[in-house]
């Protein structure tokens, strides 16, 4: 029997999500809910027999929901959260975890102590080009690893295909470091260990309102030094990578699913027969989500492990001062 699924947000990733377990075939799409009439309209129209929930509370209340997935704002994303795991639905969560440190530490505890299974969407869980990359790694390929880069650049933030959740612009909720850096701190983590921010200097615009336009940060992942530099701005092609260097060989993903290895002055491409990673990513992540309802292994990121980089994160954005709890 398919694994019934609740949405609870019908944006960008609740129907990228929706149409990703479709394709899969593992999972019945029972109900969705979005405050927004025309999101759930569209959603109808484009998937054949669900349900559209009344409110975020019928989504959860509905008996054959067995894990309900948030894809809403984050600032929203506990108050859903929790609401399902007092219900004793599994949870699947958006990242970021959440932007308010203190409330995420006390939901990770709180879901302790019901015991109720929780999961973060991080895709670098689940790529071919990260689980080869910690395979080197784990193997001692890379010889000694002196340290590790985040480059990112974004022309203009939010992307074109993001103009229309308008909070991915603005400070309280957004920005490019929540959004696309916390995907590279978490691979960090899952590589080398926690994370702690050493410094951390960024730039806003001076409206009070705008997400911040320059970063530059120095993390520490156990003894491994990772720099980042984030940027938005100007006119040309995103810039996503991330290089790990090694004494023997390094090794570079660009824009998320592209790897590539060095042992010389070239970068050569690690998987040049697969067609389209992104695509074999997402369906492994669906595998992994459904091995971790079943309690089977899998990479799955936890809450705990996204409220790691949420303090990491919220540290870079703070000028790297750590919350206090």
């Amino acid at each position: 029997m398919a694994t019934g699924i609740g949405f609870i947000g019908l944006g960008i990733m609740g129907n990228r999500m929706m149409t990703n377990m479709t394709a899969h075939g593992g999972f019945h799409l029972v109900c969705a809910w979005d405050p927004g009439e025309p999101a759930c309209e569209k959603a109808k129209a484009d998937f054949a027999g669900l349900e559209i929930a009344a409110s975020a509370r019928a989504v959860i209340d509905n008996p054959d929901v067995h894990i309900v997935y948030i894809a809403s704002p984050p600032a929203s994303h506990r108050e859903y959260a929790m609401a399902a795991a007092e219900a004793g639905k599994a949870v699947f969560c958006e990242k970021p975890l959440g932007i308010d440190v203190a409330e995420s530490r006390e939901m990770v505890r709180r879901f302790e102590q019901l015991g109720t299974k929780n999961a973060v969407n991080y895709p670098l869980a689940n790529s071919i080009a990260a689980d080869t990359l910690k395979a080197a790694i784990d193997a001692g390929d890379l010889g000694e690893i002196t340290g590790a880069n985040i480059s990112l650049h974004f022309a203009p933030w939010p992307r074109d295909w993001q103009a229309d959740a308008t909070w991915l612009k603005q400070r309280a909720e957004g920005g490019f470091i929540r959004e696309v850096g916390s995907h590279w701190i978490y691979l960090s983590e899952r590589l080398f260990g926690q994370a702690d921010v050493i410094n951390s200097v960024v730039l806003f615009p001076d409206d009070d309102v705008s997400c911040e336009s320059h970063v530059q940060a120095q993390l520490v992942c156990e003894d491994i030094p990772v720099s980042l530099t984030a940027t938005s701005g100007g006119i040309g092609p995103d810039v996503v990578q991330f290089t790990v260097w090694g004494t023997k060989t390094s090794y570079r993903i660009n824009m998320w699913v592209d790897l590539f290895r060095a042992d010389g002055e070239t970068w050569q491409p690690v998987h040049p027969d697969i067609d389209d990673a992104r695509e074999v990513s997402y369906l492994r992540g669906l595998d992994n989500l459904l091995a971790w309802y079943k309690d089977e292994p899998h990479s799955i990121a936890s809450f705990a492990d996204a409220l790691s980089v949420q303090e990491a994160v919220e540290s870079i954005l703070s000028g790297g001062e750590d919350d206090e709890d």
